[in-house]
């Protein structure tokens, strides 16, 4: 039998026992040590989830010993025993990762109620009507949680003998009702299952921690991980906790509160509470909580202890918080805390006002923000003008804010099938569940016609950055038709709504957005971050707008210039054709010279628009096919402009043709084919600086990258072209410019030979996007495909393409870094893949010695924080 300890009572362990007892068992355990009232409990560890996937999803006999030994634990404590009928002890069974996962698990609540203890708990609570009221939750989550019978099922039921006495709400009925719902209840489950529903606690118990187990690797929990970079070998615990009970009549409650604003960060409690409930009746948006501030007038006392805690905890983890609490007939009990999920602008200000209060330092600070959710700061609000002119048709709750636009959709399916179409979509819902996350996170925003500020639909939504309104009950879903009726029109599928997150406000109609502006919280929280980073942050930038949008973001120069990107204009593209098409040097050179002044007015832009910032262009990178028409009629065009045949010019084309273009003939390949375009774009990035430098006394050194290296002779062939005709411009032009040559490390082969390709190389750009495709030895293209295949059989947890994968491509950069430095130990190393702007990934170059990463503009602030936090964690001594 095995000795290791896999189950421990909230007295047993703290907060810096995350990683084992997951986030909620730890805090659990730390506010118990605290003295804060929690009802008694224990938690089943993270290891003890990994073992039941180790064994085939059993659970070993050892750990169910240590289960029952811990519920006697319990039983000392509570004075109440599991399964009796005298003094029953019933206990919720609840999930808890080491990172918060909201609505994305399971909860079952009342577990140890069977047909003789809800006599029991009746006769000890003197209260019929809520023994019976406890007993049909249970029977409805264990059947939905742990044998998945459809939720719908049974509130149709609920709906129904309500229908029938004529009342709105749950707490209306009496127990006559309850004991009849029971039975319909325990006879659909019988009809489900063709078994009894199981009167043995422990093995209500034991089944239930099982599904918590089993839900880890749920579809939503699945998807929400990949979303939010969360490991799947984590596992989760489960926390076994004795039940308090908000449903006991009017002195009794629960509820759901922040230490501060989720949505706008001010410091003042926030939160929802609802009389005679239990804990999911809250957020699950069935009924329309009170605000927390009226707690004050129904249970002054409690509410006078309840701020009390609440300030300590925040005191205590240095974190705004989310607190669960339940009031059992007059005694407040907090069922959980942990550190709360907030808006983008909730988390800068939160984070500078706890600097400022001295609770904090800005190096902690800066940990407080997850970086990704910049990217809703920098994204569009409504036109103010058409705002004005627009018609509010509803207004719900301001549950995450921003603007959002789109048509509407009804179910999470349908939201993501339209947006994988490319439209912007809505998604509309009575209320959400965790089943809509893929639905949710396809949306430009979210609107639910129940549910309060902390229901489903709000805490996700803020957590992900969406706008949403909750709690819109001037709406009216027909799901039969699937339209939206307002007090005066209808709203079909597919037709445009938009969202105002920060009003509440629903307008029938598409408005214009417009782009955010930065100042305030967050230029002071970036101004830390930028103080505290040592990594560069550039950006991919094409053209003079690009780049101008980038420093406005705080790039600080730019790590790719992609030159092909100018040639599509269709002002060059013929010129571009012509060179393709040529057949001999001499045409190719006249159709350079056509495209030379286009390509060094774009450098010229460029340069003025970075002023004295560096510039890393890259040479001529896609296949020439990229550029020819494929359509007859366009070919006919063509060759009639060039004046050729139609025949010679399909002929060419066809000639051009790829069975692998993204291994094909590309990057510096054309340049050993046409040396002439290499000399072409030297010229115009040369005569571009040297103009820009003479004209407005910028200090440009410009920094020529040569793609798709493998061989150390490909890159000297063309390096000494470079040089070559750079010389002689520098020369004859006689200024002081200096210029670097480099290569994008994007072929294995270049990765394992960087100390060769250090001879000539005087910097390193990584291109993590080819490197991966080479890597894996997919293409980014088709993988779409088939990752899904991957995800669900868990062959990969993660998109490579979007997050590094570090275990490989990471070993070629770490490889390449090592290298590269040994042969020139200055070497100038940065990345400019999209895993430039991916936290987890610019955490991992930081470590391997980059000295910066490139990104599009609109992700340089995430890329900022996550250098800043990189350091705060590793920290690199040499300083920027």
């Amino acid at each position: 039998m095995e000795n290791k300890k896999y189950v421990y009572l909230f007295n047993e362990g703290n907060a810096s026992m995350k990683n084992l007892l997951g986030g909620k068992g730890a805090n659990l355990a730390e506010m118990t040590n605290l003295g804060i009232p929690v009802p008694a409990g224990f938690t089943i560890s993270t290891e003890a989830c990994i073992k039941y996937y180790e064994d085939g999803k059993v659970i070993s006999s050892y750990i169910i010993d240590q289960i029952y030994a811990s519920l006697k634990g319990i039983e000392e404590i509570t004075g109440k025993k599991f399964g009796s009928v005298e003094n029953p002890l019933l206990v919720s069974v609840r999930s808890g990762a080491r990172v918060s996962m909201p609505g994305m698990m399971d909860t079952i609540l009342n577990l140890g109620l069977n047909d003789d203890t809800v006599k029991g708990l009746a006769k000890l609570t003197g209260n019929e009507r809520f023994a019976y009221d406890s007993y049909r939750r249970f029977i409805q989550m264990f059947s939905d949680v742990v044998k998945g019978i459809e939720k719908r099922k049974f509130e149709d039921i609920l709906e129904d003998t309500k229908n029938a006495k004529g009342v709105e709400f749950d707490k209306d009925l009496d127990s006559s009702d309850l004991i009849n719902i029971i039975k319909k209840f325990k006879e659909l489950y019988r009809d489900e299952i063709g078994k009894d529903f199981p009167q043995e606690p422990e093995q209500q118990l034991i089944q239930s921690v099982t599904a918590v187990f089993d839900s880890w690797e749920n579809p939503r929990a699945v998807v929400y991980r990949r979303l939010n970079d969360i490991s799947g070998k984590w596992g989760t615990a489960v926390n076994v906790q004795s039940m308090v009970f908000g449903n006991m009549g009017e002195t009794s409650g629960t509820g759901v509160a922040f230490t501060r604003n989720p949505a706008t960060g001010e410091k003042s409690i926030f939160g929802e509470y609802l009389i005679n409930a239990q804990g999911e009746d809250v957020v699950a948006g069935i009924r329309t909580p009170e605000p927390i501030t009226k707690l004050k007038e129904d249970l002054p006392e409690c509410y006078s202890e309840f701020m009390d805690i609440a300030q300590k905890l925040e005191n205590h983890y240095k974190d705004m918080q989310d607190m669960e609490f339940t009031i059992e007939q007059g005694t407040l009990y907090f069922l959980q805390t942990r550190n709360g999920k907030r808006t983008a602008q909730s988390a800068l200000k939160i984070a500078v006002d706890m600097v400022e209060e001295g609770l904090i330092t800005k190096e902690e600070a800066i940990l407080k923000v997850e970086p990704r959710q910049l990217d809703t700061l920098l994204h569009p609000n409504f036109h103010s003008e058409e705002l004005k002119k627009a018609t509010v048709i509803a207004k719900g709750l301001p549950a995450s804010p921003g603007a959002a636009c789109g048509k509407i959709y009804f179910t999470a399916e349908d939201a993501k099938r339209h947006h994988d179409e490319g439209e912007k979509v809505i998604l509309v819902r009575l209320e959400t569940s965790p089943e809509d996350i893929e639905g949710m996170a396809a949306s430009e925003g979210i609107l639910t016609i129940r549910g309060g500020m902390t229901s489903h639909a709000a805490v996700v939504a803020r957590g992900m950055g969406i706008c949403c309104v909750a709690g819109c009950g001037g709406l009216i879903i027909d799901e039969s038709t699937k339209s939206l009726r307002s007090l005066n029109k209808v709203y079909k599928e597919g037709d445009y709504i938009s969202l105002d997150g920060s009003t509440g406000n629903v307008y029938g109609e598409s408005i214009k957005t417009v782009s955010p502006e930065i100042s305030g919280y967050f230029e002071i929280f970036m101004e830390w971050a930028d103080n505290i980073r040592y990594l560069k942050v550039r950006t991919n930038a094409d053209t003079p707008r690009d780049a101008k949008q980038a420093i406005e973001f705080g790039a600080e120069g730019i790590g790719l210039c992609r030159t092909e990107h100018m040639f599509f204009d269709e002002d060059r593209i013929s010129e571009v054709r012509e060179m393709i098409v040529s057949k001999t040097e001499e045409q190719r050179r006249k159709a350079l010279s056509k495209l030379l002044p286009r390509q060094k007015g774009d450098f010229i832009g460029i340069y003025e628009a970075m002023e004295d910032k560096p510039v890393t262009i890259r040479f001529l990178d896609p296949p020439l096919h990229e550029f020819l028409p494929t359509e007859t009629e366009d070919i006919k065009n063509l060759a009639q402009d060039m004046g050729i045949s139609f025949q010679e010019l399909k002929d060419t084309i066809d000639s051009l043709h790829e069975f692998n273009p993204m291994m094909g003939h590309r990057g510096c390949r054309l340049t050993v084919s046409y040396p002439e375009i290499a000399e072409m774009q030297t010229r115009a990035i040369i005569e571009a600086a040297i103009d820009v430098k003479k004209r407005k006394g910028y200090n440009i050194v410009p920094e020529i990258m040569i793609p798709l290296v493998g061989e150390i002779k490909e890159l000297k062939y063309v390096k000494d072209i470079v040089v070559k005709v750079a010389d002689e411009i520098i020369q004859k032009e006689n200024v002081d410019l200096k210029y670097k040559v480099g290569t994008m490390i994007e072929i294995p082969r270049a990765a394992i030979t960087a100390d060769e390709i250090a001879k000539e190389a005087e910097f390193f750009s990584f291109g993590t996007n080819d490197l991966t495709q080479m890597t894996f030895g997919f293409s980014r293209d088709d993988a779409g495909k088939f990752l899904n295949d991957y995800y669900e059989k868990k062959v990969y947890e993660f998109d490579p393409f979007e997050k590094l994968d570090q275990i490989g491509v990471g070993k070629l950069v770490e490889m390449s870094v090592e290298l590269g430095k040994k042969t020139r130990p200055d070497i100038h190393l940065g990345i400019c893949g999209e895993h430039g702007g991916d936290p987890s990934s610019v955490e991992f170059f930081h470590n391997v010695g980059l000295d910066y990463v490139s990104c599009s503009p609109f992700r340089v602030p995430v890329a900022r924080l996550a250098a800043a936090q990189a350091q705060v964690k590793h920290p690199r001594s040499s300083l920027k």
